[in-house]
């Protein structure tokens, strides 16, 4: 059906107020009505966020008034609404699953013994409560950390490698996004955001997107393939420089 004003807000990071702001100033479309309830959609969520974005780079509500209205009759209304849409679509397309307290201990066995780790999975957003069960947002990432203590690595190491790993991730994805805020938008703002080149920065953000992902996974797999072989040839060289002692001692 769509969303709540207070759903909205919620999800665009903003306040009712705003948003209520935003309709008076003709910056966004009014909702849906059924009954007496009105219900935005990812539409409305998208212009929240790309009102959000243009007033980081600095431009006054009336002048994105402008630019909306400017954009809207210099190109299509589906131009505007295909950069919006590429701008605000979700990267993680995985869907969610929902799990029993029972079910996550037969994954987790070390979590019965310690309630710490599964408040701990809690906190890092592993899992997330909902009534009798848990929600769990990437069934990947959480079957990958049943993988790892499977084979033997504590819980508690397994998540502080999660945290970690999210850590460093953020900063890489800071990167591929200063990346287009540097080459691809800020160009397209200090030539005035003509409307004659939004569908280029909409590809340019269309394409780099399973473009990071993809650069992401090979770097990785390098990374993985370069140090597992320095582990092994560590270990050879130590069993080469040991040999001699080690069999003294045998014989």
């Amino acid at each position: 059906m769509g969303m709540t004003v207070d759903a909205l807000a919620l999800r665009a990071r903003t306040t009712t107020r705003n948003i209520r702001n935003y309709q008076s100033l003709g910056l966004l479309p009014p909702p849906s009505l059924v009954g007496r309830v009105g219900y935005y959609d990812e539409g409305h969520l998208g212009r929240l966020r790309l009102i959000a974005r243009l007033q980081e780079q600095g431009f006054a509500l009336a002048g994105i008034r402008e630019l909306v209205q400017a954009w809207e009759q210099g190109r299509s209304l589906g131009d505007l609404l295909g950069f919006e849409q590429a701008l605000t679509e979700p990267w993680n397309l995985e869907e969610p699953e929902y799990l029993t307290a029972q079910e996550l201990l037969d994954l987790f066995p070390q979590a019965a013994q310690d309630v710490s780790l599964g408040l701990r999975a809690v906190e890092l957003g592993l899992i997330e409560p909902e009534g009798e069960r848990f929600r769990v947002p990437s069934p990947t990432m959480l079957r990958a950390g049943a993988e790892l203590v499977a084979a033997g690595i504590p819980l508690a190491a397994t998540q502080d490698e999660f945290a970690a790993l999210r850590g460093d991730l953020e900063r890489v994805a800071a990167r591929f996004v200063e990346l287009f805020e540097r080459y691809v938008w800020q160009p397209f703002v200090t030539a005035g955001m003509p409307p004659e080149r939004l569908p280029q920065v909409t590809e340019a953000l269309r394409r780099m997107r399973p473009q990071a992902a993809t650069a992401v996974q090979a770097m990785l797999a390098q990374a993985m393939e370069h140090q597992s072989a320095a582990c092994t040839n560590g270990q050879v060289k130590l069993i080469s420089e040991d040999g001699p002692a080690l069999n003294q001692e045998v014989q």
